[in-house]
């Protein structure tokens, strides 16, 4: 595929607003991959990765190993994921302790245009569509209502949460940054980013290599062989993780760190009109707004050739 500077620029832009989406917990960098058109061209890629590529370079030279690799696509993709998911998780964690109501609200009205965007491209419904979109709606429901883990910071774990988020980072609809909560690894990772712990890094980036390497042959396996029942499933993913992403929520139990720190251990969706403080409900209705149209004009992007 012949790309100009200008097109791998966008991709990079594509890759900003993924690492954004994969910052903030409960919503999906893999969503925003989908919406924006370089979905299957990024799970095609990952999957390519195997020992003959590596044959390619030793027979045939760096040139046709990088072509082989998709190379400047993932460099231009990653580079953007990279830099605005460690910049990003510092300002996301800023915004979700003083203006929740507000990023939630944004975020809230991306997850809807992204549900319409992602379902109209199934091109039949059958029965077995049905069913792959009602459960998968269902497990991400369940997902969004887990209670969070305590905070754990041994190596094999962190590296185990790297290969189980890195999968739900890559999935439309289930939130690795979520993920990590519910396994008590998030704050584990935030720290690490903010201190620069070169070593818990490497240990988290080993464990998402492995789970990415591995779940991307599984992705590229279904959308070849049940192509509309897999965009039903993540349909379903989508919509069944709009709980989690509720601007208005109500704290049910609190954990409190080493430190004295409390953090929301478990919560629940509550009416805007009984929401506990300022609701902001004007203010959160323009961002929802914004956040449905800017799935709008990155659908725009990704459709054209």
């Amino acid at each position: 595929m012949q790309r100009r500077f200008i097109d791998y620029l966008v991709i990079s832009f594509k890759g900003l607003a993924m690492g954004a989406a994969d910052a903030v917990p409960g919503v999906s960098g893999g969503t925003i991959a989908f919406i924006s058109g370089i979905y299957e061209e990024l799970i095609n890629t990952i999957s390519n990765i195997n020992v003959s590529l590596f044959k390619t370079l030793s027979k045939k030279g760096f040139k046709e190993f990088w072509n082989a690799l998709n190379g400047n696509f993932l460099v231009a993709l990653l580079s953007g994921i990279i830099i605005s998911f460690v910049s990003f998780m510092k300002l996301a964690k800023y915004l979700l302790e003083y203006h929740p109501v507000l990023i939630w609200s944004f975020f809230f009205g991306l997850i809807v245009a992204s549900i319409y965007f992602v379902g109209k491209q199934i091109t039949k419904w059958r029965f077995a569509t049905i069913i792959a979109l009602i459960l998968g709606a269902a497990i991400a429901f369940y997902i969004s209502k887990l209670p969070s883990l305590a905070t754990n910071e041994s190596p094999w774990f962190l590296f185990l949460a790297g290969a189980i988020a890195i999968c739900a980072m890559i999935l439309p609809g289930i939130s690795g940054s979520f993920i990590l909560i519910i396994l008590g690894a998030y704050k584990t990772l935030s720290d690490a980013i903010h201190d620069i712990d070169i070593k818990k890094l490497v240990i988290f980036a080993g464990g998402a290599l492995i789970g990415l390497l591995s779940f991307s042959h599984v992705l590229k396996w279904l959308f070849k062989n049940y192509h509309n029942i897999t965009l039903a499933l993540l349909t379903g993913f989508i919509f069944g993780s709009l709980n989690k992403v509720w601007p208005w929520k109500k704290t049910l139990s609190w954990h409190t760190n080493s430190k004295g720190i409390n953090t929301p251990l478990l919560q629940e969706s509550v009416s805007p009109f009984s929401f506990e403080g300022d609701n902001q409900i004007i203010y959160a209705i323009i961002l929802m707004i914004l956040g449905f149209l800017t799935i709008f004009i990155l659908e725009k992007i990704g459709s054209k050739k």
